[in-house]
C-alpha cells in the first residue's frame, strides 16, 4: 500500500482542483483545430504500432501517417466509451450536493473532466471525417464487468476508473514530449487529455486507498485477477490496434498487418517502457499486474 504521506499529498492536490474559484477552460478551447490536417502524422514515428518493421518502413510516407491518424483516432474512440460507461456511473453516484458538498464537487469534476476528454475525441472524428472502426472494448469481458457492474463506491470500481485514466495517460503524454512533426492539432489535443487527466488520476487514487482497506482480504484476492485481465484487455485494446485500423490506413490483408505488430519485440518494448509509470502506481495497490 502507499506510504502514508503519499495520501495526505494526493488529497491535498485534489482538494486543490476541486476549488470552485479556480478558473475552468474548456478543454476544446486548448485546441487549434483550424491546424488538423490529414497531411501530417498524428502520432511520433516511434508511436506508431508498426515502427521499426521493414516492410511498413518501406511504404509510402503518406500511408504511415495515415496509419497514425487512425491509431490515434481509435486510442481516442476508446477513451470515449470509457468516459461514457464510467460517466454514467458516477452521475448516479452523485448524492445530493446540499447533505455532502465536498463529495459532490470532486464527483462532479470528474464528470467535468470526462465529458471533456470525451468531447475532445468527438471533436477530433467530426473535424477529421475518419472512421471509427475498432470495436472490441464492447467485447472486452473483465473491463465491461469491471466498468459496468462493479458496485459504483467499491475498490473495483475506483481501480477501473485509475486504469481507464492511467493508461491513456501515458500515450498523451508521449505525444506531448516528441511533438515535432505532429500535427500541431494534435499536439494540443495531446495537452487538453493530459490536462483533464490530472485530476482525474489524483481523485482515483485517493478514493482507492480509502476503499481498499476496508475491502476484505477473500474480496481483495478475488479482485486482484479481475483487475489483471482488465488492463491486459485495455492495454491490447489500446497498444495494438484491430485488423480494421490496418484497413482503413489501406494496409491490407489488415490481419496480416495486425500479427505483425503483435508480434513486434520493438512495440512490446515501446509498450512496456511507456506504461512504467502507471504500472508502478497500480501495484502500489496490490495488483500483481505484469508489463
Amino acid at each position: 500500500m502507499p506510504s502514508p504521506v503519499e495520501p495526505e499529498r494526493r488529497a491535498a492536490l485534489l482538494e486543490e482542483l476541486a476549488r470552485p474559484e479556480l478558473p475552468y477552460r474548456d478543454p476544446l478551447a486548448r485546441v487549434d483545430w483550424d491546424a488538423l490536417t490529414l497531411d501530417a502524422p498524428w502520432l511520433p514515428e516511434t508511436a506508431v504500432s508498426l515502427h521499426g518493421d521493414p516492410r511498413f518502413a518501406a511504404l509510402p510516407e503518406a500511408q504511415r501517417g495515415r496509419l497514425s491518424q487512425h491509431e490515434l483516432l481509435g486510442f481516442a474512440a476508446a477513451g470515449l466509451w470509457l468516459e461514457g460507461v464510467l460517466a454514467a456511473r458516477l452521475a448516479r453516484a452523485l448524492p445530493p450536493a446540499p447533505e455532502v458538498p465536498a463529495r459532490a464537487a470532486h464527483l462532479l469534476g470528474e464528470l467535468r473532466e470526462a465529458a471533456g476528454q470525451a468531447l475532445l475525441c468527438l471533436e477530433l472524428q467530426r473535424r477529421a471525417g475518419l472512421p471509427l472502426v475498432d470495436r472490441r472494448l464492447w467485447r472486452a469481458p473483465a473491463l465491461n464487468l469491471l466498468a459496468r457492474r462493479a458496485p459504483g463506491g467499491s475498490a473495483a470500481f475506483w481501480a477501473c476508473v485509475l486504469m481507464a485514466a492511467e493508461v491513456p495517460d501515458r500515450l498523451y503524454r508521449y505525444v506531448r514530449r516528441h511533438a515535432g512533426g505532429v500535427c500541431p492539432a494534435i499536439a494540443g489535443l495531446a495537452t487538453a487529455n493530459a490536462i483533464c487527466g490530472t485530476r482525474r488520476i489524483a481523485h482515483a487514487r485517493t478514493v482507492l486507498e480509502r476503499r481498499l482497506p476496508g475491502t476484505g482480504r477473500w474480496r481483495r484476492r478475488a479482485l486482484a485477477p479481475l483487475v489483471e485481465r482488465a488492463y491486459r484487455e485495455l492495454v491490447g485494446i489500446l497498444f495494438f490496434p484491430d485488423a480494421a485500423v490496418y484497413e482503413a490506413a489501406g494496409l491490407r490483408p489488415g490481419r496480416v498487418w495486425a500479427a505483425r505488430a503483435r508480434a513486434s519485440a520493438r512495440r512490446r518494448a515501446f509498450v512496456r517502457e511507456l506504461l512504467a509509470t502507471a504500472l508502478r502506481s497500480l501495484r502500489l495497490f496490490g495488483f500483481r499486474l505484469r508489463p
